[in-house]
């Protein structure tokens, strides 16, 4: 992590994850886009999520998921993404063509990763989950073959190997929840870069508007009209019996998962309770 000498309020605290390891050049241009910011809002014009708006212009990197083309590549470049908080590794293949893979933790420039149904257990390359030995680290996992990578594949992130039990293989996840998967989906070996992210310190307001991060009111510092919460002399309870959103709903210690969901049967033991 790197951190600052505090010759403000505001930088005292303040640490950030340490670029050091990336490449200094600029995203490929054929492999990204600008993306239209909706500041939270949907088709209608409408909020639908709160505290968006602002922020730096960024370009989105079209990242490869699917990992289809089944031979060894070069990593050519370890590059920052502004729309994710692992770092991304561009691609050369031996016909020329270029991609943006989400980037393991621990590969440097110039190493070669290969895909393949039985690729060498080497952090990086990607490999059928029947293939992968039980206490190995995954990540970019796929939920249904040929789909792509869906699970572990933000900064930090890993499922770890627990069985392989005929046409399917137990996952077990951060949440400590485990998770039935059918083994001939695809997997990389190893854990998601940037494992340090979750220590960041924003540090001030100022950075959070570049990050495109609005400002949060509490509810309890509204008027009655505006939240449940709101209202009071000075500061007072919270009056409700149980804890709820501005719009009145019950959260926290309720169940909002829906029992009927497709994949309740391939979820071998919920997460833990904290």
């Amino acid at each position: 992590m790197k951190s600052y000498a505090p010759r403000t309020p505001s930088r005292r605290h303040m640490t950030n994850v340490s670029y050091a390891g990336l490449s200094r050049v600029e995203p490929d241009k054929l492999l990204t886009e600008r993306l239209k910011s909706h500041a939270g809002r949907n088709s209608q014009g409408r909020i639908t999520t709160r505290h968006q708006g602002g922020g730096e212009k960024k370009l989105y990197r079209k990242i490869d998921f699917k990992q289809e083309k089944l031979q060894s590549a070069v990593l050519e470049t370890l590059e920052y993404d502004p729309y994710r908080t692992a770092f991304i590794a561009k691609m050369l293949y031996p016909d020329g063509e270029r991609r943006y893979i989400v980037a393991p933790h621990g590969v440097k420039v110039g190493a070669v990763l290969t895909v393949a149904e039985n690729a060498p257990l080497e952090i990086g390359n990607r490999l059928k989950l029947k293939n992968i030995p039980v206490g190995a680290q995954v990540h970019n996992v796929e939920l249904q073959p040929a789909r792509g990578g869906q699970m572990a594949r933000s900064a930090g992130s890993y499922l770890e190997v627990l069985a392989n039990d005929g046409k399917y293989t137990d996952l077990k996840m951060g949440s400590g929840e485990v998770r039935r998967v059918l083994s001939e989906c695809y997997a990389s070996i190893g854990q998601v870069s940037n494992p340090e992210w979750n220590l960041t310190v924003i540090g001030k307001a100022g950075r959070s508007r570049w990050l495109g991060i609005r400002p949060t009111v509490r509810g309890s510092v509204m008027n009655p009209v505006d939240h449940p919460y709101g209202g009071g002399e000075g500061r007072t309870q919270r009056g409700t019996r149980k804890p709820k959103t501005l719009w009145g709903k019950v959260t926290g210690g309720r169940k909002t998962r829906d029992p009927k969901k497709r994949s309740n049967k391939v979820i071998v033991k919920r997460r833990s309770k904290k």
